[in-house]
């Protein structure tokens, strides 16, 4: 079982998004179980279960574990494919965010579009690299910061752009031969805590609360070739 799958087929997506199905995922991850076993626990009957498995299988969310003789029936015991599952911008092709169309630093819009398209590629780049049977080059950096005012999370991000840059300036070479593009994401954004989820939405560039920031950073081979990744070494 994989930690994590992304689905890139809408088919596959929309059916991963039916309730009772996202249910029988949720028990398969955990371990493998028959259509008799999941009955009782998701309250519908054997044929039904059986039925929403056998889709599931169709589309590569759940495998064959194994079998067990259970009087005169033959039981299928089946398991989820991963233990969680993210959705591809690329299930809905035609309306994913493009950040190509507009580029605003202070947009949480086109945070949001980087974010998609990060899944995106990076989900097609394991793709391949589950294909070639290699290891994935990439880089994730996570932290938390807590800003005392507004001013100071200014000067932050003017640091941190002028860091960033300084670094790619510094490593770049577009002229290498045999060089590897690779794709930097540096996003900054106010934690959500479960307390203030249900907050008012406030509008790009509003300052609502100088408060915790979280900040990631992410580095991967570029998209130009998704079916040749690299080995890390």
């Amino acid at each position: 079982m994989l930690d994590v799958t992304v689905i890139e087929d809408a088919e596959a997506a929309a059916v991963s998004l039916d309730p009772i199905r996202a249910r029988l995922l949720a028990e398969l991850a955990a371990g493998p179980a028959s259509a008799a076993m999941l009955a009782g626990k998701v309250g519908l009957p054997r044929q039904k279960v059986n039925y929403h498995l056998k889709t599931l299988e169709r589309h590569g969310l759940v495998e064959l574990a194994g079998e067990r003789r259970k009087g005169n029936v033959t039981e299928r015991l089946m398991r989820a494919t991963a233990a969680s599952y993210v959705i591809s911008p690329l299930a809905l092709a035609a309306v994913q965010p493009d950040p190509d169309r507009f580029r605003d630093q202070l947009s949480a819009r086109w945070l949001l579009a980087l974010g998609a398209r990060l899944v995106r590629d990076v989900g097609t780049l394991i793709t391949g690299a589950t294909k070639a049977r290699k290891r994935l080059a990439t880089y994730a950096l996570d932290g938390e910061v807590t800003f005392a005012s507004a001013a100071e999370r200014a000067a932050f991000i003017e640091e941190l752009t002028a860091g960033v840059g300084a670094l790619i300036s510094k490593y770049h070479d577009g002229d290498a031969t045999g060089g590897r593009p690779h794709r930097i994401v540096v996003a900054v954004h106010p934690t959500v805590r479960p307390e203030t989820a249900a907050a008012p939405v406030v509008a790009d560039g509003a300052d609502p609360v100088a408060g915790p920031g979280t900040v990631t950073a992410v580095t991967g081979p570029g998209n130009e070739d998704p079916a040749g990744p690299e080995t890390i070494r």
